[in-house]
């Protein structure tokens, strides 16, 4: 897994390349806190790359979705593969964030 950080205006874009499971989620879930206890608070999660995702990794979407909605923050996953979509959609998640299939429509909802 390759984590990427980008922050373009206020919004910071995490670009996950390959497969996130137990291994390698701690690395995402500690790039985030540290972002929004840097006063980040607008998040956009770029998951065109993204191979895979665990429970561990949907754990760590969670966390920072949870985080950051306490300090009144947003959050927008992007450009999810079909599979990676799958995931997420059998799981809820697409009913709690928001999702966009461009980084224009990601940054309008954030």
């Amino acid at each position: 897994m390759i984590l990427e950080q980008l922050v373009r205006d206020d919004v910071v874009i995490l670009k996950i390349k390959g497969r996130v499971d137990s291994t390698n989620s701690s690395e995402i879930e500690r790039a985030a806190l540290e972002l929004i206890d840097a006063g980040n608070k607008r998040f956009i999660f770029d998951l065109s790359s993204m191979d895979y995702i665990s429970s561990a990794g949907l754990r760590v979407i969670l966390l920072t979705g949870k985080k950051l909605r306490a300090c009144k923050g947003k959050m927008v996953l992007m450009e999810m593969r079909e599979m990676v979509k799958d995931v997420f959609e059998m799981s809820g998640f697409l009913s709690l964030f928001a999702a966009a299939e461009s980084l224009d429509e990601a940054l309008k909802l954030v």
